[in-house]
């Protein structure tokens, strides 16, 4: 691996209006662009043939979002504008990202909204909204080859511009340090990540939440629901590898009522996390 320079620049002088994002020695270019200023933007990066993400926020507090591509990106964001509007669409984004670059054509940006569908549901951060790709898209080697750099390019943008859809769940490594949180019928094994505490696939939750779970601890309690609804947890296990935020959130998830993460999650001897 080697070292990435990026560019962002602040189109509107903060960070929560238009951004653009560019690596150094490639074609191609990220686009951030809130939903309130779309209606009103005339950029002509932003009219090219590309890729983008809709960044949505499910009423049960679960990340989701639409990937598509268009042969006009500014014209296809306004046209889901119209949409949501008209009731055609039902999903309300807040944030467009968008990926436009001078060598794409329509196959290319039918290979790449396949290609990051899929590895945006392999991820399993985010909930995809997309239905339907053009999965046999016909591409010369070479191409396949030039689209799976840009497909890298785009993991590192859109990962530096504050969005892990495509970012895996941490593995763990030789070396890794086990962690353990035990009780209420409940038993977890999981380690430190880089985003928090990932819990590993066959981990146990407890048999339900406590009364005061859904007030004291809602958030965490909301989160249990999502996960259970999702397919993450089934029958009490976890059927996939999830990296929780924090210590304590992944602790009163598996245990089903509040908790103190630097406590409640131990090594193989029994030293509590906040000691070790």
């Amino acid at each position: 691996m080697y070292g990435k320079s990026i560019e962002l620049f602040l189109v509107n002088g903060h960070a929560d209006s238009l951004i653009t994002a560019e690596l150094s020695n490639w074609n191609g270019k990220a686009i951030k662009i809130p939903r309130t200023e779309v209606s009103a933007c005339d950029r002509e990066d932003i009219k090219g043939v590309g890729i983008y993400f809709l960044f949505c926020k499910e009423e049960d507090g679960e990340d989701s979002v639409y990937i598509g591509e268009a042969e006009n990106v500014l014209d296809r964001l306004k046209q889901h504008l119209r949409d949501f509007q008209s009731d055609k669409e039902d999903y309300y984004w807040n944030t467009a990202v968008a990926f436009v670059g001078s060598a794409l054509n329509k196959a290319l940006i039918r290979y790449l909204e396949d290609r990051l569908v899929k590895i945006a549901r392999e991820c399993g951060r985010y909930k995809v909204l997309t239905k339907n790709t053009y999965s046999k898209t016909v591409l010369k080697e070479s191409q396949i080859a030039s689209m799976e750099e840009f497909t890298d390019n785009i993991k590192i943008l859109i990962a530096t511009l504050g969005y892990n859809v495509l970012s895996a769940i941490p593995q763990a490594a030789d070396d890794t340090k086990y962690l353990f949180c035990k009780g209420s019928g409940a038993e977890a094994k999981g380690f430190i990540s880089a985003g928090g505490l990932t819990v590993l696939k066959g981990s146990r939750v407890s048999e339900g939440t406590v009364p005061s779970f859904e007030t004291r601890g809602k958030s965490y309690f909301r989160l249990r629901q999502q996960l259970e609804n999702d397919g993450t947890i089934v029958n009490r296990v976890f059927q996939r590898d999830y990296e929780f935020n924090a210590p304590s959130a992944a602790s009163a998830v598996v245990m089903g009522h509040t908790s103190n993460g630097k406590v409640d999650w131990k090594d193989e001897n029994g030293t509590k996390l906040k000691d070790l």
